[in-house]
């Protein structure tokens, strides 16, 4: 970084975001300049870091107030909470992605001419759906 501070566009620019974005984030209470000159946000090195984490999150499929509670909630108990609750939605959420790559798989390897009556895809097109109520 050429300087311990850096206007909006070049801590968006970083990060291939659009200055909107990060005023967003501002509004939502996500990001908070560190200072203001001459009526401009100034940002340091922990909003690198901040803004990474924020993008981390979003890709680990956390909305955007589930972040502003993991990353503003100073009880560590609640946030622990928070965050292992999530964590059981990403490994449901894994084994999903891991049972879809398997059938894509398959299917690519797959001679039969029209793959919905492969034996084995339809068993396990079968085992994805949930039981009647």
């Amino acid at each position: 970084m050429k300087s311990s501070q850096m206007e909006i566009g070049e801590l968006a620019g970083r990060f291939g975001l659009g200055t909107h974005v990060l005023r967003h984030w501002e509004a939502q209470g996500l990001l908070t300049p560190a200072r203001r000159v001459s009526g401009r946000r100034r940002y340091g090195e922990e909003h690198l870091v901040r803004v990474a984490m924020i993008l981390r999150a979003k890709d680990a499929g956390f909305s955007l107030e589930r972040i502003r509670s993991v990353l503003t909630e100073v009880d560590s108990t609640e946030r622990r909470t928070l965050l292992e609750h999530h964590q059981a939605e990403l490994v449901a959420k894994m084994e999903r992605l891991r049972e879809s790559l398997r059938m894509v798989e398959h299917a690519l390897a797959c001679d039969h001419a029209d793959i919905i009556q492969c034996p084995r895809l339809r068993a396990m097109v079968l085992e994805s759906i949930p039981p009647a109520p």
